[in-house]
């Protein structure tokens, strides 16, 4: 049964197309960022450690509310590698970088994330989509507070 929502159809797709992305991107950035909170050495080893540890944490839990908002449009969430691998804007890299690469490709991903959520925004201002603007609205503060951190580091 599709939903009768109040969003048209055409937006409600185009604005699941878009949140099938930010979940891929999403999902991608909570991957590498917990990679990196294992796998960092060094002298700002301990403030990196937790710092990783807090943004892959409210990663991990954006999955979620982003996924739910997919399944409310009447949609299925993807949920696989390799769907995740075919939507998503980020990159992979190979090996384990130093701190201070880290910190810059997270400042890389945090901001394709923007990027991705703030493309979706049009689609949800035509369908009338105050639910996923507010979703949006929220997880872009969040990725720009934090890209702001991580390159305030890198200063």
């Amino acid at each position: 049964m599709k939903p009768n929502i109040g969003i048209p159809e055409k937006d409600r797709e185009a604005i699941n197309q878009g949140l099938q992305k930010l979940l891929a991107d999403t999902y991608f950035l909570y991957l590498k960022t917990h990679n990196y909170h294992w796998n960092v050495t060094g002298p700002l080893f301990n403030t990196l450690h937790l710092m990783f540890m807090t943004q892959y944490t409210e990663l991990w839990n954006a999955l979620d509310l982003i996924a739910e908002r997919i399944r409310s449009l009447g949609y299925p969430a993807p949920g696989t590698y390799k769907a995740f691998s075919s939507l998503t804007s980020l990159k992979e890299e190979d090996g384990v970088p130093k701190a201070e690469e880290m910190l810059k490709n997270l400042v890389e991903g945090h901001e394709a994330v923007i990027r991705t959520a703030r493309a979706i925004l049009p689609s949800a201002d035509s369908g009338g989509d105050e639910v996923t603007t507010d979703l949006l609205t929220q997880r872009l503060d969040i990725h720009e507070k934090t890209a702001w951190m991580l390159r305030s580091m890198l200063e």
